[in-house]
């Protein structure tokens, strides 16, 4: 009985750690973003949704010339209560494929390098390469 049992054990093991056979050779399962940079920028960006409507306010009466000054230092000290994270100056375009913070367009979310490929293959629709 044990050695069906080990001769199962390793025949699984054996299965289960080649990733050929996981899925009939289909692709990996990824997680939801590339990098942990980008789950990084996409919890800002909640953030920064979250705040948006605080912050502007703070920042337009800390700003505002015409308002005493002591009304001025509340809202500087409120200020405290608001992530330092939920900043739009935070915020980093990134590639959604890639990850890459650099070359992005902005309309499609991916990076120069990204497009060009995917462009060339013919899987963006209404975008064409230029043949001249």
């Amino acid at each position: 009985m044990s050695l069906l049992s080990l001769g199962i054990s390793s025949i699984s093991k054996f299965v289960f750690e080649t990733p050929q056979l996981i899925g009939n050779g289909l692709q990996q399962v990824r997680n939801h973003w590339s990098k942990a940079l980008t789950r990084r920028d996409m919890k800002r960006r909640k953030l920064a949704k979250e705040y948006a409507p605080t912050r502007l306010r703070l920042v337009c009466i800390k700003r505002c010339k015409l308002l005493p000054p002591e009304i001025r230092e509340c809202a500087s000290k409120d200020f405290d209560f608001v992530p330092r994270q939920s900043a739009l100056r935070q915020l980093t375009g990134r590639c959604v494929l890639t990850s890459r913070p650099r070359g992005n367009l902005l309309r499609w979310r991916i990076s120069r390098f990204i497009f060009r490929n995917v462009s060339d293959h013919n899987q963006l629709s209404g975008v064409q390469r230029a043949m001249w």
